[in-house]
Formats: structure tokens, C-alpha cells, sequence
């Protein structure tokens, strides 16, 4: 297919676990990607895809395929096919109780303690990873320990990871006014 010609590639997903590993695995190797709700005729049971260009399409199945991250569809779409990127961002909220700072991504929350960055408190959703994330995670210094991308492999510890995210972020900033 002439390059004038090509679109977008749909990178779509049995596990969820997969999907989530897709996006960090694709960028570490230099690649843009990015996390797209496919349309629903492509939905295959994960509702998360990747979406690259096409002409990165066999370099970026073999860094997927040599990284372990199992794939179960590429999908070629025409040029000018547009798909919804998944904007977690609209279901952060924040809320600050004095010396905690909790922040939460759709139904997963993370509670710091401010200053020191010690997570005291992982709560929300209904996946079964959910108390082991909160064992690993409770205690350690936001953004010195583990992230719940790399310890989950469910939609809560994909949504967890985006408020961990946020959380790290707004940690780095309130270290910074202070001058640590």
C-alpha cells in the first residue's frame, strides 16, 4: 500500500493485562502509540487497543511479540479512521484531607501521606488483584516503589496506575515548593 494511502493500525487484545503492557512497551522502543477504545465491531472482550502507524506496524508486532505481550488481532484501518482515546483524565478527582492527599481514577483510589509520600491506603474496584496491589504498594514512598502497572494484570490495576500517576505528579510538585 503506497504511504499516501496508509492509515492507522489497531493492535487489539484478548487480556487487558496485554493491553496495558502494550503502550510502555511500544514507547520504551521508540514508538508512538496510543490507548484507544476500539469500535465496538472490533471488540474482542478487552476494550482497550493500541493504536500506531502503519508503516511501524512489523518492527513494533516483533518488539510486542519478543517482550511477551500477546496479541490478538492487527487491524489495518483506512486512512482517516478515527478512534477514542481513552481520557482517564476526566475521571480523576482529588480530594485533600490536611496531611493526606487521596487521588482517585475512575473507582481506584490512592491515599499519600503529604510530605513524606507514604501510601497509607489503595481502595476501590472489584478485581481480585486489588488486595495484593494494596500489599505491595501500602507503605512504600510514592514513586520509590513498584507501579500497579507492573504488578496487576486487571482494569482496576490498569485505572490504578493512571491515579498512581497523578498521584507521583502532584507528589513531585509539592516537593519541588518545598526545595527537596
Amino acid at each position: 500500500m503506497p504511504e499516501e494511502e496508509q492509515g492507522k493500525v489497531l493492535i487489539v487484545f484478548d487480556y487487558i493485562y496485554h493491553a496495558m503492557r502494550a503502550k510502555p512497551v511500544l514507547e520504551e522502543a521508540g514508538f508512538r502509540a496510543r490507548e484507544v477504545a476500539p469500535p465496538p465491531e472490533y471488540r474482542t472482550g478487552c476494550d482497550l487497543a493500541v493504536e500506531i502507524d502503519a508503516s511501524d506496524v512489523d518492527p513494533a508486532e516483533n518488539v510486542l511479540i519478543e517482550k511477551g505481550v500477546m496479541i490478538l488481532d492487527i487491524l489495518f484501518m483506512p486512512k482517516g479512521t478515527e478512534f477514542v482515546p481513552v481520557y482517564l483524565t476526566n475521571l480523576m478527582k482529588t480530594v485533600d484531607y490536611g496531611e493526606f492527599l487521596m487521588v482517585r481514577c475512575g473507582n481506584m483510589k490512592i491515599t499519600y501521606q503529604k510530605g513524606s509520600g507514604k501510601i497509607v491506603n489503595i481502595s476501590g474496584g472489584g478485581c481480585p488483584d486489588i488486595p495484593y496491589l494494596g500489599m505491595k504498594l501500602y507503605g512504600t514512598v510514592i514513586g520509590e516503589g513498584p507501579h500497579p502497572r507492573l504488578l496487576g494484570k486487571t482494569i482496576c490495576s490498569y485505572t490504578l496506575e493512571h491515579a498512581y500517576e497523578r498521584a507521583l505528579e502532584i507528589f513531585k510538585k509539592e516537593s519541588k515548593k518545598k526545595g527537596k
